[in-house]
């Protein structure tokens, strides 16, 4: 027991130091991003549990496209750390491998924001009608999509290109950006929402134009700077048009099966979502509100599993696989630490937030069980989040992965959130326990799969 223990904390500082100078940037800028996210539910909340829960189901189907995104940035991220970390014995062949990866990324979002906002612009009530019954919120939520339809070519650039500075270590330009995205969507939103400072009064409208300046905001300053200032990388738009046919195997093995995983994981949360939307109006509002608690409290778990793959790749580029092994149990044991803090840190705040929102009596009460769960399921997801998008994900197992994401979501917590719900009528608490149960067996086979040591996987730079 005391040598299993032993595993899951490094005595090398210099490692902790390393995945600390990575995550704490990154996590303010997940921070920072959840407080936009908050600010868009007290602003919006203030005009009605309607408006509240219209926008956060149509922000459910944005998410779909947020979570491909990731996908696909997260998938270049596996190669773009492993070519960067190989630099210093193949520098020709990592460096032309590197810039086509970015080019076959950014090529996949463009065309992944296309089909949503072709599907945004053409079916927006059957998108709404696919999250809830209720006509009142299907309306306003069309309203949030009229103005939400350019948003995905924003976002979607300014995430994938994010995640690609991150890979190579480049974590605080990203973050003053979100900083300044921040006060971007604050003003918008106080303008538009409220009809403040000269604007017109739009309500949800307004809302989804702040969001949009803001992400027109972040695109602008993150691909300004990769494509015309950044030297360490040296991509260029002129990149956008080379071959990249002889890497296009590659990246389909390794990045292609982690679009499919969060892909048909976006999908599984919406349809966890469906769930709750039939769930009543109280529920659905309580959600939208510690939806993003969770949020807040997962930052930290969430800047090192990035943390946890950049490092793990760069260290399998250099050569070192034991290293690799090593460093994967102590990302373990950081990943239970920061579950078991995120857990205390909920508790601590769950009567404050939710006082902080108009809502009814039924709706506070169902929010304050919804709390209780979240902090006790992130205990595993944090420990499971940080192996499973980082460690092993940076290992190259992304086939393995994917089909345990999606086993246990569709085979576990689906039915079991379908059964707590609509069968047994269970209480809050344990409806949301269910539907993130998938979080507890995945913590669980994290430990199996990293004592195996076949997470590890080998990639090559293609033709050159």
């Amino acid at each position: 027991m005391t040598r299993a223990l032993k595993k899951l904390f490094s005595e090398d500082r210099a490692f902790y130091v390393r995945v600390l100078t990575l995550a704490m940037p990154i996590a303010l800028q997940s921070l920072i991003t959840v407080g936009v996210n908050m600010l868009d539910t007290i602003m919006v909340g203030k005009l009605g549990e309607e408006a509240l829960s219209a926008s956060s189901l149509a922000n459910q189907f944005i998410n779909i496209y947020h979570i491909f995104c990731m996908g696909l940035g997260m998938g270049a991220s596996v190669l773009v750390s492993r070519y960067w970390g190989m630099r210093e014995s193949e520098p020709e062949k990592a460096e032309k491998a590197l810039k086509k990866t970015i080019c076959i990324m950014v090529r996949l979002t463009l065309g992944l924001a296309l089909l949503f906002a072709v599907a945004t612009a053409l079916i927006p009530g059957a998108i709404m009608r696919m999250y809830t019954p209720e006509q009142s919120i299907v309306s306003l939520g069309v309203t949030y999509f009229k103005y939400s339809i350019v948003t995905y070519f924003f976002l979607g650039l300014s995430l994938v290109c994010t995640i690609v500075l991150r890979s190579v270590g480049q974590v605080r330009m990203p973050l003053y950006v979100s900083m300044g995205a921040f006060f971007v969507n604050l003003a918008a939103n106080y303008a538009l929402i409220f009809g403040k400072l000269g604007m017109p009064k739009l309500g949800i409208a307004g809302a989804a134009l702040g969001t949009l300046l803001a992400r027109v905001f972040e695109a602008g300053m993150i691909c300004g700077y990769l494509f015309f200032r950044d030297r360490a990388i040296g991509f260029r738009i002129r990149h956008l048009g080379m071959k990249t046919g002889d890497l296009m195997g590659e990246y389909i093995r390794i990045s292609i099966p982690v679009l499919i995983s969060d892909g048909i994981l976006a999908i599984g949360n919406n349809t966890v979502a469906m769930v709750i939307g039939r769930l009543g109006m109280a529920f659905v509002a309580a959600n939208a509100v510690t939806s993003v608690t969770q949020q807040m409290s997962n930052v930290l778990a969430q800047g090192a599993a990035q943390a946890g793959a950049i490092v793990t790749g760069q260290t399998l580029g250099e050569g070192e696989r034991e290293k690799a092994q090593s460093q994967g149990y102590a990302f373990l044991g950081l990943g239970l630490c920061l579950g078991l803090f995120a857990g205390a840190v909920i508790m601590l705040i769950s009567g404050p937030v939710i006082r902080a929102y108009s809502m009814s009596r039924e709706t506070a009460e169902v929010a304050g069980q919804l709390m209780d769960a979240i902090a006790f399921i992130m205990i595993f997801q944090s420990a499971n989040s940080i192996m499973t998008k980082g460690v092993l994900r940076g290992g190259g197992d992304t086939k393995m992965l994917m089909l345990a994401d999606n086993i246990f979501l569709w085979l576990l917590s689906i039915p079991m959130g379908l059964l707590a719900g609509f069968v047994l009528g269970l209480p809050a608490f344990w409806i949301y326990t269910c539907l993130k149960a998938d979080q507890i067996a995945k913590a669980v086979w994290c430990v199996f799969r990293l004592r195996s040591g076949k997470w590890i996987k080998k990639i090559t730079t293609g033709k050159i």
